[in-house]
C-alpha cells in the first residue's frame, strides 16, 4: 500500500510518461469515451475516404475518356451509312444533307460535338428509330434493365451469401459437393439454356407465368431469376473461399476461446471480412445487371437496353451506341467507388492504405 501511495506521488508530481518524455498530452475529448464510440460507429468516413472518392473520381473522368475514343474508334471504322439504315431509302442528295446536319461527313467533328453534347446531357438523335433520341430511348429502356437487374442481384446475393456460408461450415461434408456442384453449373451453363429450360417449363407447360413480355409482376420472375443465377454462382464461390480464409484466423479462434456462439462468431465475426471478395465484384456486376442483358431480354421479350444496344450494333447507329456504351462504362464507375468506400466501411485497415 505503501509503496502504490509512494508511485502515485512520484505520478502527479512528474505528470504522465509521455509528458515526462517531452510528448503533448491528449486532450480530455480525444480521451473520451463518446469521440472513441463515434469512431468506431463510422469507420469507413473522413478524410481518407474523402480523398479515396475524389481519386476514383478524377480518374472515372479519364476512364470514361478513353471508353469514350476508344468505341468511337471502332464505331467508325465500320463500314456503312447510318443514314441509310432500316427502311429508309433516301436520294443521295438527302442522305448527304444528313450527314453534313449531324457533322457525320467529319469525323472529327462528330467527335467533338457527340462528346460536348454528351457532357450537356443530350446524345442527339437515333437513326435506327424513327423521329427518337438517344435520350428517349435510354431514358425508356434503362429503368426497365434496372428493375431486373437489382432485383437479379438481390436474388443473387440472398442466394450465394448463405449457400457460400454455409458450404464453408460444412466443408467436406455432403453439402458442400452439392454447393460446389451447383456453381459448376450455374458458371457454366449458359443464359439462354437457363431461360428456355424455364419458359418452357414454368409457362407452357404449367402456365404459371406469361411466356413473355413485360408490365406485370408476373413477368418477374422467369427473367430474374435466369440473370440471376450465374451471378449468385460467382457470390457462392467468393463466399465460401472467403469464409475458409476468415475462420482460420486468430480472432475467430480467440473468439470462440471466449465463449460466444457458433452462430455469433460466424455470422457476425467472420462473414463481415469475408465478405470483401464479394463487395468488390458486386460493382461490375450490379452495373451489368442493371444495364441490361441481351440473351435474357431476348428470350423474355423485356424491352431493356441490352436490346438496343445490339440492335444499334446491328445497324450501326453511331449515336446509340456510344450512348449505352458511356451510360454502362458510367454505371461501372460509379458502382466501383460505392464498393471503394463499402471496402472502408467493412475492414477500416483499408482506409489507413489511401
Amino acid at each position: 500500500m505503501a509503496k502504490s501511495r509512494r508511485a502515485g506521488a512520484m505520478l502527479s508530481r512528474d505528470g504522465p510518461a509521455n509528458v515526462r518524455a517531452g510528448m503533448p498530452a491528449p486532450s480530455a475529448w480525444a480521451c473520451h469515451p463518446y469521440r472513441r464510440r463515434a469512431s468506431a460507429w463510422h469507420p469507413g468516413l473522413g478524410s481518407a475516404s474523402l480523398r479515396l472518392v475524389l481519386r476514383r473520381l478524377g480518374w472515372g473522368v479519364v476512364t470514361l475518356a478513353c471508353v469514350y475514343a476508344v468505341t468511337f474508334v471502332m464505331v467508325i471504322s465500320v463500314p456503312g451509312n447510318p443514314v441509310q439504315q432500316g427502311a429508309r431509302n433516301l436520294p443521295p442528295a438527302a442522305a448527304q444533307a444528313l450527314r453534313v446536319r449531324y457533322s457525320m461527313d467529319n469525323n472529327w467533328r462528330y467527335f467533338g460535338e457527340f462528346a460536348w453534347g454528351a457532357l450537356r446531357g443530350d446524345f442527339g438523335p437515333t437513326f435506327m428509330y424513327a423521329d427518337w433520341t438517344c435520350n428517349q430511348i435510354i431514358a425508356q429502356a434503362l429503368p426497365v434493365s434496372a428493375v431486373l437487374g437489382v432485383l437479379a442481384i438481390a436474388l443473387a446475393v440472398l442466394i450465394g451469401v448463405p449457400a457460400g456460408v454455409l458450404s464453408a461450415v460444412r466443408r467436406d461434408r455432403w453439402f458442400d459437393w452439392l454447393t460446389l456442384g451447383c456453381v459448376l453449373v450455374g458458371i457454366s451453363l449458359p443464359t439462354f439454356v437457363t431461360g428456355s429450360v424455364l419458359l418452357l417449363v414454368f409457362a407452357v407447360y404449367l402456365h404459371v407465368v406469361p411466356i413473355g413480355g413485360w408490365g406485370t409482376l408476373a413477368h418477374l420472375p422467369l427473367p430474374a431469376v435466369t440473370l440471376a443465377l450465374p451471378f449468385a454462382a460467382y457470390i457462392t464461390r467468393l463466399t465460401r473461399v472467403g469464409m475458409l480464409d476468415v475462420l482460420g484466423s486468430d480472432f475467430i479462434r480467440t473468439a470462440r476461446a471466449k465463449g460466444l456462439s457458433r452462430r455469433t462468431v460466424i455470422w457476425k465475426h467472420a462473414l463481415k471480412p469475408a465478405a470483401l471478395p464479394v463487395l468488390s465484384y458486386l460493382g461490375p456486376a450490379t452495373a451489368q445487371a442493371m444495364t441490361g442483358s441481351f440473351v435474357v431480354e431476348k428470350v423474355f421479350a423485356v424491352p431493356g437496353l441490352g436490346q438496343h444496344f445490339v440492335n444499334a450494333a446491328l445497324n450501326h447507329d453511331p449515336g446509340l451506341i456510344l450512348s449505352t456504351v458511356l451510360v454502362l462504362a458510367a454505371l461501372l464507375i460509379a458502382f466501383n467507388i460505392m464498393v471503394d468506400v463499402l471496402y472502408a466501411w467493412v475492414d477500416p485497415r483499408i482506409k489507413g492504405a489511401v
